[in-house]
């Protein structure tokens, strides 16, 4: 009933005084098991005070009373207090708990207390989520989850390890406050143990399930050695150098190290042969001195490879009359010898003639060596190849004749010459005028090439037949004519069409057309995707939405050490206004971390000049990006042309590369071309190649592996290693190629490619085996393993894997979404709502990992809305709904499996019915 129409217990006399004042009001208490709990008021001035629980008076006989006097004021004052009775307490059935307050009265009138609630206390036995185990590597993040038992009240948890309990105060490193979560931000080796979860409440503690966590360590290797000396004084031996995998060892079941622990290489070392006497020769007639001579030569053997010269005299001479000769009555060694001054004069112009002889049959020899040696003998190969030396090759050519100038009419010059300088690997042959990938590594019958012993490599192009056009960059090798004969008509033609058909470039483009409904625009093979939410067009409107990719050059030059990072991406009609953000996708190859990389996101003018839109760390209002490892996700208002650009901030800044080796025979049956590409991480630049090397007959090897490739200017170097030395060859001084760092770093989306030409011995041998080695200098490397047949019907096939909306570019409607539209809308709905709590939409962006420049949000018309737009974009491929779910869970607004609603059941009239009545 109504407190004001209710009868007092007592008749109370009506005198002058002052309201009722409450020094003591009830406060809330939980039984704890069957104990009764006593609920206390004190007032002043009080004549009487009476408990009201759940809006009935409590009998006076439950009362227990205490009356005195405040001495200061004289006034009475008056103590109460009951009990209340679990029993009481679950007999009670309302909408709400168990509530009691007081009621006290003066002469004036009446005081109302607090209303107090009673509780009975609990806390379940199991946890609603128990700790799980986990292997982390080391300076990884470890979470562990907790969820503790339901309880009244609810219960705190602490954490224990190895049985202790954790202060996160004491390490920085260790935060305990985030929903009864553990986290370990980087994982130390200290860190392994057994943790458990503890929750408690004024009734009872509990127990999690122990959760092991093991930090391991990976194995790396230790620096190599310094070679061996050859294990042989002379003649053929080998050499060798070591590493081991101590830098730093693998701990705790860590992974060893990859690779090679030891490696040998061919040594030669030439045998020294020390010089013999041949035998004396007769003395000779004695002279008109008296004197007869005799000599020997060093040559039985001559001393070779640095042998010791013969000891001793070459030549003797002697008194052939036993000194009884004299001559104008003198004795001999009076005489001047005038006759032997003229013998000496003949003797020094005949050495000098015999030398002379000497000369130009050592030059003759060394010719007729060399010509043979043009064959590339397996000597020169093995020196080239085995002791892994990268050698710089100038190319030279002269423009007498040459029909690949851009004007045949101009007159040549035959006195320019032009010198390249550097490996051999071109990324694109029209960046020298004279100089195409096909007269490189494809010697036509107008190329002699000349190898010397300074390893420069001389191109001389005569007379060739005129082609018209340009050579493209995505022109491959396709063999070596050894005997350089005229090359057929049949596979000249072929070789004309390859290059035209990719003399031009056209851009990829995809369109759909979108409605009220939204829907997904997504260019296949790419990681290029428009996602257009429901509500961003107009009702009864579709628009023709399209996305397109430029490929080649980019038109954005970077500014001072800038690179791209991503590909440059047209999304429109550009003056098309949408009214809630759509997202665009777009890859790219940055290794994400704030303290080495300022990535940007850039825009193109309609004067064509680009301009900043926003830094990744930026807050603003205007849109929003979000960089995952591989994606950027990005909000915006507008359509136009986009890309991502990155200012490396230390030499640790990585841009990740792609490695993908192909493979195809030559127009000589016994070639075979090795094409290793190098390339931005990003599907669409790997799709690029893909179609390039199709066109070329090109098959892919092995499946493509990832390099980490640091700003730190050091180059990167790409070697063939362990080809089989009697099956196969490798042209000289190919086997090591070095690229320099700023052709791979500043690549400008243009994939770079090295050429390789190997060499079979005989057409019997159609299996290849060999290991790709690409490594930076002070850096990372891969190694790709290569076996394969030669043979097109025996070949095994990589797979590509494409991406799921390889088949379906445009989705529209509902189905294009992983979340339902009415739970979407039910989130929403729930989120966009201010709680007290802070269970908004703040929470929900920081449940699915968004934590930056919630500003952005804040402006939006429903927050709630443009998050799960931004998480639609993210998980386009998985559709990983257990994870929201779970987020929502978390947040303990919801407690549905969205994960059970499968897009099937979602018809598009649920989407009417649900938008028509407000859901």
């Amino acid at each position: 009933g109504n407190d004001n129409s209710e009868a007092l217990p007592e008749s109370l006399p009506s005198a002058p005084g002052t309201l009722p004042h409450f020094m003591q009001e009830p406060d809330d208490a939980y039984i704890i098991k069957s104990n009764p709990i006593a609920l206390r008021c004190k007032a002043m001035p009080a004549m009487q005070i009476f408990f009201k629980c759940n809006g009935e008076w409590v009998h006076q006989n439950e009362h227990v009373s205490e009356e005195s006097m405040d001495e200061s004021t004289g006034l009475k004052v008056r103590e109460v207090f009951i009990n209340v009775t679990r029993q009481q307490v679950e007999d009670f059935h309302g909408p709400e708990d168990y509530w009691c307050q007081c009621v006290a009265w003066s002469h004036l009138g009446t005081s109302k207390s607090r209303k107090a609630s009673v509780r009975i206390a609990y806390l379940r036995k199991n946890f609603e989520q128990d700790p799980q185990g986990k292997e982390v590597p080391i300076e990884g993040m470890i979470v562990l989850h907790c969820r503790p038992p339901e309880g009244v009240p609810a219960a705190e948890v602490e954490w224990l390890k190895n049985e202790e309990p954790i202060d996160s105060n004491q390490d920085d490193n260790i935060d305990t406050r985030a929903d009864h979560n553990l986290i370990i931000r980087q994982a130390r080796l200290s860190d392994s143990g057994n943790y458990t979860c503890m929750a408690a409440n004024i009734v009872a503690k509990r127990r999690s399930m122990s959760a092991t966590v093991v930090v391991y360590v990976n194995g790396g290797w230790s620096s190599w050695t310094e070679w061996s000396n050859c294990n042989v004084r002379c003649g053929r031996g080998w050499q060798k150098r070591s590493r081991t995998c101590t830098n730093p060892a693998p701990l705790n079941g860590g992974a060893f190290c990859e690779g090679m622990s030891v490696q040998k290489i061919t040594c030669t070392s030439l045998c020294p042969v020390d010089g013999s006497w041949e035998e004396w020769s007769e003395w000779s007639v004695c002279s008109p001195e008296c004197e007869h001579l005799r000599i020997r030569e060093c040559t039985a053997p001559p001393p070779r490879n640095g042998g010791k010269f013969c000891e001793g005299l070459s030549q003797e001479s002697e008194n052939c009359t036993e000194g009884l000769c004299i001559q104008d009555k003198k004795p001999l060694h009076e005489i001047k010898p005038q006759n032997i001054e003229n013998a000496s004069d003949i003797a020094l112009y005949s050495g000098l003639g015999a030398a002379v002889i000497a000369v130009a049959v050592l030059v003759v020899g060394i010719t007729l060596y060399r010509r043979s040696q043009s064959e590339y003998g397996v000597d020169v190969i093995d020196s080239s190849a085995l002791t892994g030396g990268f050698q710089t090759f100038n190319f030279k050519t002269v423009r007498q004749g040459n029909s690949l100038l851009l004007n045949s009419s101009m007159q040549p010059d035959l006195t320019v010459s032009r010198t390249y300088s550097g490996p051999i690997c071109l990324q694109d042959p029209l960046d020298k005028e004279l100089m195409t990938e096909s007269s490189l590594f494809n010697p036509l019958s107008d190329i002699k090439v000349k190898v010397q012993s300074s390893f420069m490599v001389s191109l001389g192009v005569t007379e060739r037949a005129e082609y018209h056009g340009k050579a493209h960059s995505g022109t491959f090798p396709h063999g070596n004519n050894r005997g350089f004969t005229t090359i057929h008509a049949r596979n000249k033609t072929t070789y004309i069409q390859n290059l035209s058909s990719l003399s031009t470039r056209s851009e990829l483009r995809t369109t759909g057309i979108f409605g009220h409904l939204g829907g997904r625009l997504g260019m296949p093979n790419t990681g290029v995707s428009l996602l257009i939410p429901p509500g961003a067009i107009p009702e009864e409107s579709s628009w023709e939405i399209y996305l397109s990719l430029s490929q080649g050059e980019s038109s954005l030059q970077p500014e001072g050490t800038e690179v791209l990072l991503g590909p440059e991406v047209t999304c429109g009609p550009p003056d098309v206004t949408v009214t809630t953000p759509f997202a665009l996708t777009i890859p790219h190859c940055a290794e994400v971390n704030s303290e080495h990389w300022n990535i940007h996101l850039k825009k193109r003018t309609q004067q064509g000049k680009w301009e900043e839109v926003m830094s990744m760390e930026e807050e603003t209002t205007s849109c929003y990006c979000l960089l995952d490892p591989y994606a950027c996700h990005i909000l915006l208002d507008s359509f136009g042309t986009y890309t991502l650009a990155g200012e490396p901030i230390s030499d640790c800044a990585v841009k990740k590369l792609k490695v993908a080796v192909f493979g195809c025979m030559s127009c000589n049956s016994l070639d075979y071309n090795l094409r290793v590409y190098c390339m931005d991480n990003t599907p669409c630049a790997f799709q690029e190649v893909v179609s390039d090397e199709r066109h070329q007959g090109g098959q892919l090897l092995e499946e493509p592996k990832l390099l980490h490739f640091k700003g730190n200017t050091f180059s990167l170097q790409i070697s063939v290693l362990d080809i089989p030395p009697f099956l196969w060859r490798i042209k000289p001084f190919t086997a090591c190629q070095e690229v320099p760092f700023s052709r791979v770093w500043c690549s400008s989306q243009q994939p770079l490619h090295c050429a390789f030409s190997l060499e079979r011995y005989t057409p019997a041998t159609t299996q290849l085996s060999c290991k790709i080695c690409v490594r930076q200098v002070k850096g990372h490397e891969q190694i790709l393993q290569i076996q394969t047949s030669i043979l097109e019907n025996e070949r095994e096939t990589i797979t590509l894997f494409a991406h799921e909306d390889g088949n379906f570019p445009a989705q529209t409607g509902p189905k294009a979404f992983k979340i339902p539209y009415s739970i979407r809308q039910r989130i929403c709905a729930t989120f966009d709502t201010p709680n007290a709590k802070g269970k908004d939409w703040q929470m929900l962006a920081q449940k699915n990992s968004i934590n930056r420049n919630l500003s952005y949000f804040a402006t939006q018309s429903s927050p709630s809305a443009v998050i799960l737009d931004l998480w639609e974009a993210r998980h386009q491929h998985d559709g990983d709904l257990d994870s929201l779910a779970c987020a929502l869970e978390e947040i303990g607004r919801t407690h549905s499996k969205i994960s059970n609603i499968t897009e099937t059941q979602i018809e598009e009239t649920d989407f009417n019915y649900s938008r028509q009545n407000g859901l």
